[in-house]
């Protein structure tokens, strides 16, 4: 059972992390964010800490953000887009057990203090930005370091705030790029 209480979006995300790991869930029940919800995930919080795993999609960035600023020591896992979308829906609920383990197996804890290890010119000369591709590049190479997709400010953001590596990042570069070749 992991120490950590899980926050996600809905009763449908509970059942399907409950078919990956044993952990105990919290339902934001979407945006509203009711103090109830909001003062359970604050005891979580404080006795156990959190992981908010909310679905790769604009309103699961936006609860995230929300939870972020009130919780600022939360863990962070990141379903990939392409790994929890079926029946023309996104969301955890659609992730299979394997890509919502895998997440877990990643977690990030957003600092403050940016690192300011990477640039946009970094994103640029990668072809992560400013390419046709770069949406799905960026989409790539943020499953690979765990931190998600998002567009070319949100990507760096990530990168410079969620500990990542100069090693790490050029490794995923790396790999993704001759993936491709």
């Amino acid at each position: 059972m992991l120490k950590e209480v899980i926050v996600v979006e809905g009763k449908s995300d509970i059942q399907r992390i409950q078919q990956a790991v044993t952990a105990d869930c919290i339902a934001t029940e979407g945006f509203t964010l009711r103090k109830g919800v909001i003062e359970q995930i604050r005891v979580a919080y404080e006795k156990r800490g959190i992981i908010i795993l909310t679905d790769p999609d604009t309103a699961g960035e936006r609860i995230r953000r929300v939870l972020t600023k009130k919780f600022p020591n939360a863990q962070h896992a990141f379903v990939p887009r392409n790994e929890a979308f079926a029946n023309d829906d996104i969301g955890i609920e659609q992730a299979s057990p394997e890509s919502i383990r895998r997440a877990l197996s990643v977690l990030h804890t957003e600092t403050i203090d940016s690192s300011n290890e990477f640039t946009m010119a970094d994103l640029v000369s990668h072809g992560l930005s400013g390419f046709p591709n770069s949406a799905e590049l960026r989409a790539s190479i943020g499953a690979k370091l765990g931190i998600g997709y998002g567009n070319g400010k949100q990507f760096l953001y990530r990168l410079n705030h969620y500990g990542i590596t100069r090693a790490a990042y050029e490794a995923a570069v790396q790999s993704i790029i001759n993936k491709e070749l």
